[in-house]
């Protein structure tokens, strides 16, 4: 089942809740409420919004701002920031993903490097195979933000595997993404997400934080409204197109959603996304830290997201697998026709929730 990761099974209640509309042919009703019951116990759960065919049958605030409030989406910004870079391949700015780095970056490198560093190339950043030690995790992030250059700082990180290699989950990936944006495009990317992808998706992108040489961070601390990640997840789900207008060209949909590598619990990763399958359909999501999540199922017509409290790790007391269990025991089985739900329903990180049969 779904390959993201489970929830201890919650005794199931059957209960009303304001701001979900549960109509449409073939929506099981029941499970939505009772998903929606599981949901509302989560107490770092902030909003939510699951959406079927562009149409959102649940809207709901638990706690914390507005669905139309700008959030930190942690390393969900990551998916928005490899979005850029498809943008600018397509309109020439880079050459393609087998283009090395060090060229695209200019005068941001340090003179001496290790001759490994010349063969990093934009695949190898978008997919976390730099090969480079990490800049992500409690013992490297904050020695790397703390840096006077996080460029420099990632760049000159020992080599842990070749490039092109395993999967090293990296921030300074996407920060070098965004430098390199930056140069070719002569613009901030404040303001190429706000040209690129705001101003298509009628969304609103404030400004976030930069690093001492002034390159906004790529990877971490934007935010977006629960409403205006919903709007990205549908323009991926229709092919790059919003309301009939080409944001993201085709071919980058289909690129960031062919999994590259594997992350440690073996769920495969593209160009910013994680690649899962869940009653044997595939999940593409984003996932930034504490369990701000933008999960879109094409064969399903489904975006969803969440947003939830950023103090403690997605991992804590498995809530993560909480967060997928709500999509794939719930909201997943809801809107699938009814000879469907004869698959078993297997927890994201757990033995089969015979329980949570309809």
């Amino acid at each position: 089942m779904l390959r993201l990761l489970p929830a201890v099974v919650l005794g199931l209640l059957l209960v009303s809740f304001a701001g979900t509309r549960a109509a449409g042919a073939g929506l099981n009703e029941q499970l939505l409420a009772e998903t929606m019951a599981r949901a509302e116990s989560l107490p770092r759960l902030h909003a939510l919004i699951v959406a079927k065919d562009g149409v959102p049958i649940v809207e709901r605030v638990f706690r914390g701002p507005s669905l139309d409030t700008p959030v930190n989406v942690k390393s969900a910004s990551k998916t928005i920031i490899d979005a850029l870079v498809g943008i600018a391949i397509d309109r020439g700015m880079i050459k393609n993903v087998n283009q090395p780095i060090l060229p695209l970056l200019r005068n941001r490198a340090p003179d001496v490097l290790d001759s490994k560093v010349g063969t990093i190339t934009v695949d190898h950043l978008l997919s976390m195979r730099a090969g480079l030690e990490r800049t992500s995790g409690s013992q490297n992030y904050g020695r790397w933000v703390t840096s006077p250059n996080w460029i420099r700082f990632a760049l000159t990180r020992p080599f842990v595997d070749e490039p092109g290699g395993e999967m090293l989950y990296s921030t300074g990936n996407t920060h070098m993404l965004s430098a390199i944006l930056t140069d070719v495009t002569g613009t901030d990317t404040l303001e190429l997400a706000r040209e690129w992808l705001a101003k298509p998706l009628g969304i609103t992108i404030p400004a976030w934080t930069r690093d001492p040489q002034g390159v906004y961070f790529g990877g971490n601390e934007m935010a977006v409204s629960p409403r205006a990640l919903l709007n990205f997840g549908e323009m991926y789900r229709n092919g790059g197109t919003f309301e009939g207008k080409r944001v993201v060209p085709e071919s980058w949909i289909r690129a960031s959603w062919t999994p590259l590598t594997s992350d440690r619990r073996g769920v495969g990763y593209g160009y910013g996304w994680f690649i899962g399958e869940a009653l044997g359909e595939p999940v593409y999501y984003a996932w930034g830290y504490g369990g701000q999540m933008l999960y879109v199922i094409p064969s399903l017509k489904l975006t969803i997201v969440m947003t939830s409290d950023s103090s403690l790790g997605s991992d804590a007391n498995g809530f993560i697998c909480a967060l997928h269990d709500l999509v794939a025991l719930g909201f997943m089985p809801a809107v699938m026709e009814k000879g469907a739900l004869n698959l078993p329903l297997v927890s994201a990180c757990g033995p089969p929730a015979d329980a949570l049969q309809p």
